[in-house]
């Protein structure tokens, strides 16, 4: 399968996700996610609706829609998924954008 970047991305921002980051205790909304990740909306929604069927995301409320992601289900997730290497595979990642050191 090819690496799917603005999966991962998407999936990546959203496992590294402060509170601080969030306006609202519930999680981020899917337009200040694609702001964040610098990726068309649409694209960003599609991303959020796989991990949501791999249940790794967790989705509250109707409009706007809050996402946040699920460590507890992320952990237990088959090594052997796609998604799950995917989004461990830190190769290529560059950690600074999520920390403030």
């Amino acid at each position: 399968m090819e690496e799917d970047k603005e999966l991962k991305k998407v999936g990546l921002e959203l496992m590294f996700m402060t509170p601080e980051k969030c306006r609202k205790s519930d999680g981020i909304t899917a337009v200040e996610l694609a702001k964040l990740v610098e990726l068309p909306l649409e694209i960003v929604k599609k991303k959020l609706n796989i991990l949501k069927d791999c249940e790794i995301v967790r989705v509250r409320g109707i409009n706007p829609k809050y996402w946040k992601f699920d460590e507890y289900n992320f952990q237990r997730m088959d090594e052997d998924d796609e998604v799950f290497r995917l989004l461990c595979s830190f190769d290529d990642v560059d950690f600074d954008r999520y920390f403030q050191y």
